[in-house]
């Protein structure tokens, strides 16, 4: 069966579509398509119809509605921000896109039109802190977390309101590393409550319970809440850090994107200066991670992804211009190299339709 990826190539100004053989890894160029600023992060709506990038040398936000049989891209609206943004997300319902800003150490809400193209002027603004790195709403919709790198080494724990797209902090406040870990990208366990950081500046992984307590309770905006610490909904809990290197490797080295399979049996994360993706196998009882190596692959391995069938694995080299490809061993998560293709200029993303 053939299907798309997207890839932004940042250095040329472009979003390049592959087709992709979910049969045997195979890629080939369609086309590709000039944006006004250089593409970073990739979203899709829910629905799976629509495309948004965020175009960081320009400052701006741009919608495409993605064709359903070519999967061509057809620009519908471009909005101006004030910064750069590092990380776009919708919320659940795909009524409200979050995002975050690395430089400007902030997030923001804006709404998502009824023609599903992303409106002018954020319908919230919340000054975080720098480095602010990802946002996105758990399985629930009720909760977002904005990790930090080094400077400001925390993860500010939001609850959601998807009824007017609202972010409130939550009462108890952030969770801060007690070392400077970093945290930079995260992904959420499909199947449990837990949640796994790439933390950027300590080369290393660490697993998280997220207590998502009753969904009634009313979130206080001040005074004392009717729960502890304890029970608060909305709150992660760390369980386990691993490191994500080799123990002989004593070089430079910091994290960056990190995902789960879709069957949450593998958790991987790039290693830029090792110049690795770091494999992880998980406890299907506990979440657990257990260390299975590492797969060397191209030059500053920024971006990566998974495809939907869990099979395969894509990553970019900042460094080379080049995408790896890789085949998932599904019983044990080792990568098998497919090909080595280039692409262009920074990729900056990849994302399987």
């Amino acid at each position: 069966m053939q299907t798309h990826l997207y890839l932004s190539i940042a250095g040329e100004n472009r979003i390049a579509i592959y087709t992709f053989d979910v049969n045997n890894g195979a890629i080939a160029l369609q086309e590709n398509v000039e944006v006004s600023g250089s593409p970073g992060p990739l979203t899709r709506s829910p629905c799976g119809n629509y495309l948004y990038a965020g175009l960081r040398s320009s400052q701006e936000i741009a919608t495409f509605k993605i064709d359903d049989e070519t999967k061509q891209l057809t620009l519908l609206r471009t909005i101006k921000l004030d910064a750069d943004t590092c990380y776009i997300a919708t919320d659940n319902t795909g009524k409200y896109l979050l995002s975050a800003y690395y430089g400007a150490g902030k997030v923001t809400v804006h709404a998502i039109g009824e023609d599903k193209t992303v409106q002018e002027g954020a319908i919230q603004t919340i000054e975080t802190a720098p480095h602010a790195h990802y946002i996105e709403t758990d399985v629930s919709n009720r909760f977002a977390f904005v990790p930090h790198t080094v400077p400001r080494n925390a993860i500010y724990q939001f609850h959601f309101d998807e009824t007017n797209g609202m972010l409130t902090q939550n009462f108890f406040g952030n969770f801060n590393p007690d070392d400077p870990e970093g945290p930079r990208h995260y992904c959420e366990h499909p199947n449990k409550p837990i949640f796994y950081f790439s933390n950027e500046n300590g080369s290393s992984v660490s697993a998280y319970n997220l207590q998502r307590g009753d969904p009634d309770v009313t979130i206080p905006k001040s005074g004392t809440p009717d729960y502890t610490v304890h029970d608060a909904p909305g709150l992660l809990w760390e369980f386990q850090t691993l490191s994500t290197l080799p123990d002989d490797f004593t070089e430079n080295n910091t994290c960056a994107q990190i995902h789960i399979d879709p069957h949450a049996k593998f958790l991987y994360v790039s290693n830029r200066g090792h110049d690795s993706i770091a494999i992880f196998s998980i406890n299907e009882e506990n979440g657990e991670l257990t260390s299975e190596g590492h797969q060397p692959t191209e030059p500053t391995p920024r971006v990566f992804n998974i495809d939907e069938t869990g099979n395969f694995l894509f990553a970019g080299g900042q460094g080379s211009g080049k995408l790896a490809t890789y085949r998932i061993n599904r019983d044990t998560g080792i990568l098998s190299e497919i090909d080595i293709i280039e692409v262009g200029k920074n990729p900056m993303w990849v994302l399987f339709l």
